[in-house]
């Protein structure tokens, strides 16, 4: 293999040697200097300054509750004490309201300062019964009514009111302590407890469950309850239990309103957590409503062991009535009427 050289021509050029040395030295300190990073000293905070940082950024979650709130659609006095940690009874005593008061969309509340002071009568109840050997206590738990208690414990509702200085608009809470009989230093405000209870005593006596022949607004309504009975599987003692129920609470006719804010077929109430007054207007959700109850009730069907109850018993384990005996009396009519439409 025979290698060709080409001859090549050196191009000479005369410059002066001290030109060239100064270019090549120029050439070559000009890339150390565009890669060399420049480097900004860092200045270090003084200790107290970041720990005055420090301590600034904490403070935003140091949030302070809120002292009032404005009332939204659907709320009920329930609802706005439990979102807030406090009790009904509070927002009564902070807002000048009672058990009769209803409250409005945009209404605006008082909240703070209320929850402690409300704790304090809840609780009041539970040393008079400790120290006084005489009035034994219950505490109270989730679930309970006045009547219940009272039933279980053999007295009547009047004397568990005159007990504890209470009324039929009262509410009770869990690990309230309640009395079975009046302490011994106490005789003098029973006379105010027995007046309150003058109505609801004779009313066994008085009342009579006549003979009716139901209208057609009365059957139509009965058979939307017999249908949403059997809708939802409830059993033929069920369904007379709510047909009685209703019976006595509207005659069978869903009433656009009754006693205090009172409303339909069963009497529900906005401000004890049935529902807003639309939903409640409304027969079939007010029918699903004492059979299912809502987040803040108890139907029908969430009493345990409900079918072995008494037909007076289970009604008022759902309405918490003044008048508990009264449903009982309905029952071979309501008996008659889910035999005949249903």
């Amino acid at each position: 293999m025979t290698t060709t050289t080409r001859p090549r021509r050196a191009l000479c050029l005369a410059v002066p040697t001290v030109l060239l040395t100064t270019v090549a030295t120029a050439l070559a300190a000009a890339p150390a200097q565009a890669h060399t990073p420049v480097r900004t000293p860092l200045t270090a905070l003084p200790t107290g300054a970041i720990a005055a940082a420090l301590s600034a950024r904490s403070v935003p979650t140091e949030t302070a509750p809120p002292t009032t709130y404005t009332v939204q659609d659907g709320d009920t006095l329930w609802d706005i004490a439990r979102a807030h940690g406090t009790s009904v009874a509070a927002l009564y005593a902070a807002n000048g309201l009672g058990s009769d008061s209803i409250i409005y969309p945009g209404q605006v509340l008082a909240l703070g300062g209320s929850a402690a002071p409300a704790a304090v009568p809840a609780e009041a109840p539970a040393p008079a019964a400790a120290t006084d050997a005489a009035a034994p206590g219950y505490a109270v738990v989730a679930g309970d009514t006045l009547w219940s208690i009272a039933h279980e414990h053999g007295i009547t509702l009047a004397e568990l009111y005159a007990a504890n200085g209470l009324s039929p608009d009262s509410i009770i809470y869990p690990g309230q302590t309640l009395r079975f009989s009046a302490p011994a230093p106490a005789p003098a405000p029973a006379p105010a407890p027995a007046a309150v209870d003058a109505a609801p005593q004779p009313a066994p006596d008085t009342y009579t469950a006549p003979q009716v022949v139901l209208s057609e607004v009365q059957t139509a309504n009965a058979q939307h309850i017999i249908r949403v009975g059997r809708e939802l599987g409830v059993s033929d003692r069920g369904i007379a239990i709510a047909l009685a129920t209703a019976m006595v609470e509207s005659g069978l006719v869903n009433t656009p309103s009754g006693d205090r804010d009172s409303i339909g077929l069963f009497q529900q109430r906005p401000s004890t957590g049935w529902g807003t007054p639309e939903q409640i207007a409304d027969a079939d959700y007010a029918i699903r409503a004492f059979y299912l109850g809502t987040p803040h009730t108890n139907g029908l069907l969430d009493i345990p062991g409900w079918e072995n109850l008494g037909f007076s018993e289970a009604a008022q384990d759902v309405q918490i009535s003044a008048f508990p005996a009264r449903y009982g009396l309905w029952e071979p009519q309501a008996d008659g009427w889910l035999a005949a439409l249903g």
